[in-house]
């Protein structure tokens, strides 16, 4: 009887090589699919100039916050309640604002084009950029390298970010031009 060679190599078999070396990264189940999305989306997302006014923090190379006491009645406007004086629970703030941890930045705007969606200068913006753009988001937006802060239009075929002020002209891209969507606005910090 004659034996079949079993075994050695295949031609077009095992690991292809990497451009780069790789490595095993384990991560809660919970978090793979945020991270797998954002992976996708930097690998398609061309590179952005971050202007150097702009702070921008990553949530995830922060420590995590204490909780913070909730209190168990809503504040008034009038006198006081000796009643009020105790606390309900306590609240997390990442639980509070953020959905995606890994995803999650934080960036101060400058500028006033936002102003009619309560987008004022100095405010800080909670951006997430492993949710979908869609359209009526508010979005920060890299065109042509740089990064803006708009709300996104995409109706009919045609794209464009609306500024949220008569003072400032809506873009609309123009052949050659480049747009990407960086990451969708969550939340707005403001001090009072």
């Amino acid at each position: 009887m004659k034996q079949e060679k079993w075994g050695g190599p295949r031609p077009g078999a095992g690991r292809k090589p990497a451009s780069e070396p790789t490595v095993t990264i384990r991560v809660p189940v919970s978090h793979k699919e945020t991270l797998v999305a954002l992976v996708q989306r930097m690998k398609t997302s061309p590179p952005v100039r971050i202007p150097d006014w702009l702070e921008m923090l990553p949530l995830a190379e922060q420590t995590p916050p204490r909780t913070i006491p909730l209190m168990s009645h809503s504040v008034r406007a009038g006198f006081p309640s000796p009643a009020d004086d105790y606390v309900e629970k306590r609240i997390d703030l990442n639980e509070e604002l953020i959905q995606h941890r890994e995803a999650t930045f934080f960036l101060r705007v400058r500028g006033h084009s936002m102003v009619g969606a309560g987008i004022d200068d100095g405010d800080e913006l909670i951006v997430d950029r492993a949710i979908k753009p869609e359209h009526g988001r508010i979005v920060v937006a890299a065109v042509d390298g740089e990064l803006t802060v708009k709300r996104f239009y995409q109706r009919g075929g045609a794209v464009k970010l609306v500024a949220e002020s008569p003072e400032f002209p809506d873009i609309e891209l123009k052949d050659g031009q480049e747009m990407v969507i960086w990451g969708v606005v969550t939340k707005i910090i403001k001090s009072v």
